[in-house]
C-alpha cells in the first residue's frame, strides 16, 4: 500500500487502531514500515500492517534541481574550488545509516560567510574519492585540474576539499608538480560531516577562502589549530603530517613552521612565505609509481628487499631507527646491510627518513650510521617519510634524472618545494 500512494515528502495522516499519526514521510530503510515526521518534530516508525487507512492532506512538489550558481560581489576576488571527495563533501544517509557525498551547493552553504571573503566564480570535480583510494594517476589529475585553472587570469587562488587520510600525501604530491606557483592553493577538510552541528568543516572552509584570497603563492593545508573552533593553521604541503584519527587538529606541522594563522577576524603571517606573483603554472606530473615506503623494524627479515628486487622497483623510502640506523650486527640474526647493498647494485635507489617523525637522520653519529652510508643509501635529514615517498617518485619519473643515480641523489637532497627545513639543528 505505502509504495502505491506514498512518496517522501507527502503530508499524510496514517490512522491505526491505536491512534491517528499526522507528519511528513521520510524517507525509509525498512520496507515495511513508513516513516513519518510528526508535526511535533519528532519521527515515528509506524508497520505498514498497522495503517487502516491513509489520508494524504498534501502531496510533496516535485522541485526541479536548480543549477549550482553562487552570488557574486564586486571587489572581492575570485576563487576557484576543486572537489574531490572525503568527510567534508558527505552526510548522513537516513537510509543506510552511513554517509554519502553531497552537492557543492550544499557543501558552500556549510559556511555561508564565503560569500563576504570571495567569489566562488567556478566548481571543478575531477573524481569523487575517499583519500585512501587515490593514487599517483588521481594526483596527476588534481594537479592538471589545479594548473588549469591557477592559469586563469580572472582566478587568484584555488580551494581543494578533500579526505583527511592521505591528504598530506595530495599536498606533497601537487607541491612537486606545481612548478613556478603563482596563486594560493588551500586543501582543506573535516573531520566530522557536514550535517553534524560539531561538523569542523565551516570553520576550515572560511579560513581556506581567506587564505585563496591571500597573497602566499604556496600549496598548504588549512585546518583547526586546536579544538576550539576559532583559529585555524596555514600549513606547508611538504612539512605537515595526520597525526590523530578523529580530533579536529588533527594535521601539525613536523620540523617547521605553520605559514600563518587565520581565524574568522584575523591572518597572522607565522614567517618568510613565497608571494602571489605573474608566472605562469607549469605542470611536471611526472612519477614512477615502482616505489615503495618500508619501515624497518626489530626482528625483521632484510630478504623483504628481495620482494622490491624481483617486482622490478626503482626506489625504496627506509624508515629508519634513532638518528639513521638499520639492525646491522654480526650478531644480530638479522643484518640489513648487505641486502641494502645488493638492492643499491641491482640499481634501486634507496633512501632513508626517520620514523621518529621529529628530528632528522644523520650517518654521523654512530658507526652504525656510517655503515650504512657506505652502501649508497640517501640520508634525506628532516624530510618527512610521506614527503620523501612522493619526492622519489616525482624525480624518477623524470627519465633524463632517473638514469644517473647522481643527478637522482642530487636532486632528492634539493630543497625543491620546502621539505627540508635547513634551519633544524640537532638538540
Amino acid at each position: 500500500m505505502k509504495e502505491k500512494i506514498l512518496n517522501v515528502g507527502d503530508k499524510v495522516v496514517l490512522n491505526t487502531k491505536e491512534k491517528d499519526f499526522e507528519g511528513f514521510v521520510l524517507e525509509s530503510y525498512d520496507s515495511e514500515i513508513v516513516l513519518l515526521k510528526l508535526n511535533s518534530g519528532y519521527n515515528i516508525g509506524i508497520r505498514e500492517n498497522e495503517i487502516l487507512n491513509v489520508k494524504v492532506i498534501e502531496k510533496a512538489k516535485s522541485e526541479k534541481k536548480k543549477e549550482f550558481s553562487i552570488s557574486q560581489t564586486k571587489g572581492l576576488p575570485n576563487i576557484a574550488m576543486i572537489i574531490t571527495g572525503g568527510t567534508i563533501s558527505s552526510r548522513l544517509d537516513p537510509k543506510t545509516g552511513g554517509v554519502i557525498y553531497t552537492d557543492e551547493e550544499e557543501i558552500l552553504n556549510i559556511s555561508p560567510e564565503l560569500k563576504k571573503i570571495c567569489n566562488i566564480i567556478k566548481v571543478e570535480k575531477p573524481f569523487m574519492k575517499w583519500s585512501e583510494n587515490m593514487s599517483f594517476a588521481d594526483w596527476k589529475v588534481l594537479a592538471e585540474t589545479s594548473e588549469k585553472l591557477l592559469n586563469e587570469d580572472k582566478i587568484e587562488g584555488i580551494i581543494i576539499t578533500h579526505g583527511t587520510d592521505f591528504l598530506h600525501y595530495s599536498s606533497a604530491a601537487l607541491s612537486f608538480f606545481l612548478r613556478d606557483l603563482n596563486k594560493p592553493v588551500a586543501i582543506t577538510y573535516s573531520q566530522r560531516s557536514i550535517d553534524r552541528g560539531s561538523t569542523d568543516a565551516s570553520l576550515n572552509l572560511l579560513c581556506a577562502a581567506k587564505y585563496a584570497a591571500s597573497e602566499i603563492a604556496e600549496v598548504a593545508i588549512i585546518g583547526h589549530k586546536d579544538l576550539d573552533d576559532e583559529y585555524c593553521l596555514a600549513m606547508p604541503g611538504t612539512k605537515v603530517r595526520k597525526m590523530h584519527s578523529s580530533r579536529r587538529d588533527t594535521f601539525k606541522v613536523i620540523n617547521d613552521k605553520p605559514i600563518a594563522e587565520i581565524s574568522e577576524k584575523e591572518f597572522n603571517i607565522l614567517r618568510v612565505f613565497n608571494a602571489k606573483n605573474k608566472n605562469k603554472v607549469k605542470l611536471d606530473s611526472v612519477y614512477n609509481d615502482k616505489v615503495a615506503l618500508v619501515m624497518v623494524y626489530p626482528g625483521q627479515d632484510p630478504e623483504i628487499l628481495d620482494y622490491y628486487i624481483e617486482k622490478g622497483y626503482k626506489g625504496i623510502i627506509l624508515e629508519l631507527s634513532g638518528l639513521g640506523h638499520v639492525p646491522s650486527s654480526e650478531q644480530a640474526k638479522f643484518n640489513w646491510i648487505p641486502k641494502i647493498k645488493k638492492a643499491i647494485d641491482k640499481g634501486i635507489i634507496i633512501c632513508g627518513t626517520a620514523q621518529t617523525i621529529y628530528g632528522r637522520v644523520n650517518p654521523k653519529v654512530y658507526s652504525a650510521g656510517r655503515d650504512l652510508e657506505k652502501t649508497g643509501l640517501i640520508f634525506l635529514k628532516d624530510m618527512l617519510s610521506e614527503t620523501a615517498f612522493i619526492k622519489l617518485a616525482w624525480v624518477l619519473g623524470h627519465s633524463k634524472w632517473a638514469k644517473d643515480k647522481e643527478v637522482v641523489k642530487e636532486k632528492m637532497l634539493e630543497n625543491v618545494s620546502g621539505e627540508f627545513n635547513e634551519r633544524l639543528g640537532f638538540e
